[in-house]
């Protein structure tokens, strides 16, 4: 079996190891506009050796953004400050990749900080914006109740995430990924919980999952075969009469067939008081399942923090990829320590303006 430090080939892309930057909202865009502090981060990490550095989640139109300071590629304006970063990214040896999301019905929000004098849901005088989803359904007391999108607007949607696709290859990137996950809005087509829907969109597992097939159907098509595609999964809702890991395991074999290289196995978001089950590695077993009964590379991402640890889920199988994201925000440089740790030479990974401290 490989170790986290062998190469991961998917499709006409290699990563240089098996260590990836998660998505993390930073929540400091410029009306969706990367900026330096983008530019800091994210190099950071391909600085510190990672073989895959995932900017945040990327909305495909305003109204989808998590926050008014939410990352964007809905118009060509936002492209020429993410290649300077991409171009950055690549020159130290990482693969660089986006997230394309639409927040749906939790969309204009405050970002999460700790001096925001407003916290949630933005009404109109704070700048928010009304959300939108497949049936209307506030994600929990005092949010907004979101307009039902018609298959117009549907079809919208879709076509905007594959004109933010067509922007991410322009922009640099090597790897796409869609947010199918925590609640936004193509979980929200998944789970029971979120979508009550009457018409094909809606009722059985074939109905619920058709946005999300549909939307890799278009990204697909927009995206080049020698590149990679992902999807992230909330593989379950922890939630009684929510979205579980079996339908994951279904749904994961359908974007196999669609042209999906990879699933990034997370959880939760669909609902606000989820009973989720956390410890270290709690995610993993999804990943696990996923990888063995899809027979499809999975990411394994949650409270993976030593590298003994995360060398493990690699050589036993349960993963193809660690996607590290708080331990990442704490140590920009955890592969450059973990090879160390493992026993592998950390200049391989290191710039050469920093041998000297390795």
């Amino acid at each position: 079996m490989p170790n986290l430090f062998d190469p991961l080939p998917l499709r006409g892309v290699t990563l240089r190891n098996r260590i990836g930057v998660s998505p993390m909202c930073m929540y400091s865009s410029d009306d969706g506009r990367a900026n330096d502090w983008h530019f800091v981060h994210l190099g950071a990490r391909a600085v510190g050796g990672a073989g895959l550095v995932i900017a945040e989640a990327t909305a495909v139109e305003a109204r989808g953004r998590i926050s008014p300071q939410d990352a964007g590629l809905w118009n060509d304006e936002q492209i020429a400050p993410l290649a300077r970063i991409n171009k950055f990214v690549r020159a130290h040896g990482a693969v660089p990749g986006v997230q394309l999301a639409h927040a749906g019905r939790k969309a204009g929000t405050a970002r999460p900080f700790p001096n925001e004098p407003h916290r949630g849901p933005l009404d109109d005088a704070h700048g928010g914006w009304q959300p939108v989803g497949p049936s209307p359904l506030a994600f929990d007391d005092g949010w907004r109740v979101p307009d039902e999108l018609s298959r117009s607007d549907i079809r919208e949607i879709q076509a905007a995430f594959g004109a933010a696709a067509s922007r991410a290859l322009r922009a640099g990137y090597q790897f796409v990924e869609l947010h199918a996950a925590h609640g936004y809005l193509a979980h929200s087509f998944l789970s029971p919980l979120s979508n009550q829907r009457t018409d094909e969109y809606g009722g059985s597992f074939e109905n619920r999952v058709r946005f999300v097939v549909e939307t890799t159907r278009v990204l697909r098509q927009t995206w080049p075969d020698e590149l990679p595609l992902g999807v992230r999964l909330s593989c379950s809702d922890w939630a009684d009469g929510g979205w579980a890991i079996e339908e994951s395991v279904e749904l994961s074999r359908l974007l196999k067939a669609e042209g999906v290289d990879i699933v990034d196995c997370s959880s939760g978001g669909a609902v606000p008081h989820a009973k989720i089950e956390i410890a270290p590695g709690y995610q993993v077993p999804f990943a696990e399942a996923i990888r063995r009964d899809a027979a499809i590379a999975t990411a394994a991402v949650g409270l993976i923090s030593e590298p003994e640890q995360a060398d493990a889920i690699i050589q036993s199988g349960q993963a193809d990829l660690i996607l590290l994201g708080r331990e990442s925000l704490r140590d920009p440089y955890w592969p450059l320590h973990a090879a160390r740790a493992l026993g592998h030479d950390p200049n391989a990974l290191a710039p050469a303006q920093y041998a000297r401290a390795f």
